[in-house]
């Protein structure tokens, strides 16, 4: 990969960035000077791109802001859960909120998303100051569109890094030669989000609708800058922990008496779902995104690296390149525990689980269930890697914490030409798949959200896109259910409650049930302040529903073909007590996560609620498990403390302009 630009040092740290997509390989303009690549649309477009290039490295888009930053929720956790693994330094320690400011990929990522915001203030300032982007210029819409990109990632970059490290310098024009504004302090985070909110009002006024001029949704659209926008109105809006308490906000009744949990005003609440709504509303009526009929053809679709031309629901993807970058399908997905003849070389997608909680929260009839979550494994008969035998799957059994993957990321979607290459490798082969960043069943949902704060959930309100909150919702329900039980999720929102306290919680089960693994929950239930309670609340579910029968002792279910090394999915009796089967009707089974109960002689021994129910998420709820999850509560640090410290690498590199807070 070609090296493309070096920048001067920041306090952030020196920044060189790669290009890493098939996307992005164009001939570097960085040996240009500035009056020539922006004197030509042509190298400006190349310019943007290496903003495209920052966004393919593991530290930054490809890898840690598209999994492991967005870890722990209570529908998702990291691997790794046991009592000599959940804090190993790595991963594990970020998603169980145990973070060390020595943690080296912590520098690595602040130097590495600073590097991406400094491309875009070079675009931003060498467009503005380019004879090309005046009014009457021919070229001024072409160079108002590369403007638009680099304000809509400037600001996905400063947003994404708030919500991880709280408040962080704000730094809007490239570095000066003698470093004379490298070294900033920080800015509050709420300011920021000002800046970026008026940032994305120009780029939408500036950027094409996806599929106008064959604009792809790998390029920041006008939609991303609206749905970004209400985004980052409504996380305004939320809860946010604080370095101090600030007047005029609410302090949340969970709260740390250092470090105070709070919300804007009433007012000032009303204001940012009013501007949030507006930008929704303008997405769903002139917009060309649509929810694709079926949940399962639009990651079928991402799997096989194609842009959904149809309906446009995803609304921004941020391009990654086969077998170079882009850690989904290898370290999230379904796993391929073993090599094999039928699928090739072994990934590693334990990295990101989902809760057994999770699992059994899906309605009948929800096609989300099987596409998003994956029980099993992909391994051999002698259970050893062995490119020479076929593959079979393999059930989770009685591991419930250690068995859920995400099947959104599946190799049987993946293309042809991946499934040659994984069985020709003996090397970690990435699959390109892109990142999502924001999808048309987030805007549904958002706009939900804003309505039934502002109007209940079967008001109207004057700006709305003339849907209730309820209708929003629905849309996104509905859409999941096959036509055999349509009509059942419609009797789910009708009846869903007439209070808007009643129906936010149907949003937030709604928001679980349509992104899990995407990485979108936890920062919802962060400004929702429901990050603490949701994950107690998941630990407290799952020792209920080991005594109330929610898990059978053993499941049963066929194979599809005659070989048995595949398991037809949709045969497996899940939800069925293993005294209710009639077992002639089955070609096999397997014991399940309801086999061992309190009591049984090896339930101390064995059970996973026992060995590793309590190290999850305990840097932020406590170590507790069986039978109270809140035991040892009183000696987590900080209450709600899911923000990170800034690296010590990064500190000391600030000139005394940085410092860390929180505890660290």
């Amino acid at each position: 990969m070609k090296k493309i630009l070096s920048l001067s040092a920041l306090a952030v740290g020196v920044i060189t960035l790669a290009s890493c997509s098939d996307f992005l390989d164009q001939t570097s303009p960085s040996e240009l000077s500035n009056t020539t690549v922006y004197g030509s649309t042509y190298y400006t477009g190349l310019r943007v791109n290496q903003i495209y290039g920052g966004m393919g490295q593991d530290r930054t888009y490809a890898q840690d802001f598209a999994i492991t930053s967005n870890l722990n929720s209570d529908i998702e956790f990291v691997d790794g859960v046991e009592s000599d693994t959940y804090r190993d330094t790595g991963p594990r320690s970020e998603g169980n909120f145990y973070m060390d400011p020595g943690y080296s990929r912590l520098g690595d990522r602040w130097t590495d998303m600073y590097g991406i915001i400094e491309d875009c203030n070079d675009v931003i300032e060498g467009v503005r100051t380019s004879p090309l982007f005046a009014e009457d210029a021919p070229e001024h819409d072409e160079m108002g569109r590369y403007l638009g990109e680099a304000l809509a990632i400037r600001a996905m970059v400063y947003f994404d890094m708030l919500r991880t490290w709280g408040d962080i310098p704000l730094k809007l024009e490239t570095s000066q030669p003698d470093l004379s504004n490298a070294y900033l302090g920080k800015t509050d985070r709420d300011e920021i989000m000002d800046v970026l909110m008026d940032d994305l009002d120009e780029a939408a006024n500036l950027l094409p609708w996806a599929g106008e001029d064959g604009y792809t949704t790998e390029h920041a659209t006008k939609g991303y800058a609206h749905a970004l926008l209400a985004q980052i109105a409504m996380t305004k809006a939320g809860y946010a922990i604080r370095e101090k308490a600030k007047e005029g906000y609410e302090t949340a009744q969970y709260t740390d008496g250092n470090f105070p949990t709070q919300r804007p005003g009433a007012d000032e609440r009303k204001a940012l779902y009013e501007r949030a709504l507006q930008h929704l509303s303008t997405i769903i009526l002139e917009g060309p995104h649509k929810l694709n009929p079926s949940f399962e053809n639009e990651w079928y679709l991402q799997n096989q690296l194609q842009l959904d031309l149809t309906y446009y629901e995803n609304i921004f993807e941020l391009p990654m390149a086969d077998n170079r970058t882009g850690e989904l399908g290898y370290t999230v997905g379904v796993r391929i525990s073993k090599d094999n003849a039928t699928w090739g070389k072994q990934n590693s997608t334990g990295k990101l689980k989902l809760t057994p909680t999770y699992f059994y929260s899906f309605n009948e009839g929800d096609t989300r269930r099987l596409v998003t979550a994956a029980p099993y494994e992909i391994t051999t008969a002698s259970n050893s890697p062995n490119f020479s035998e076929k593959s079979i799957e393999k059930l989770a059994g009685n591991k419930p914490f250690s068995g859920i993957y995400v099947g959104k990321w599946n190799p049987k979607w993946m293309t042809s030409k991946w499934l040659s290459d994984n069985k020709n490798t003996t090397a970690k082969h990435l699959a390109g798949i892109n990142v999502v960043k924001m999808r048309y069943s987030n805007v549904l949902l958002f706009y939900a959200e804003c309505m039934n704060y502002l109007a209940g959930p079967d008001g109207t309100y004057t700006g709305s896109a003339g849907l209730t909150a309820r209708q929003a919702l629905g849309l996104v329900h509905e859409r999941a259910y096959d036509d055999a039980h349509k009509a059942d999720a419609q009797a789910y929102v009708a009846a869903l409650p007439g209070d808007p306290d009643g129906f936010f919680n149907a949003i937030v089960d709604e928001n679980a049930w349509e992104f899990g693994g995407e990485g979108f929950r936890r920062w919802d239930l962060i400004r929702w302040n429901l990050l603490h309670d949701k994950i107690v609340e998941m630990k407290q579910d799952y020792l209920a529903q080991l005594l109330d029968g929610t898990y059978p002792s053993k499941v049963f279910f066929n194979y599809t073909n005659d070989t048995k090394t595949e398991i037809d999915m949709s045969s497996v009796t899940w939800d069925t007590p293993a005294e209710d089967i009639n077992e002639a009707d089955y070609d096999d089974s397997t014991d399940w996560f309801g086999k061992l109960q309190p009591g049984d002689t090896d339930w101390d021994a064995k059970s996973p609620a026992i060995i590793n129910l309590p190290y999850i998420s305990s840097g932020l709820v406590g170590i507790g498990g069986y039978p109270d999850p809140t035991v040892g509560e009183s000696s987590v640090t900080v209450k709600n403390r899911y923000i990170y410290p800034i690296a010590n690498t990064t500190i000391a590199d600030s000139q005394s302009t940085l410092y860390n807070s929180y505890g660290y």
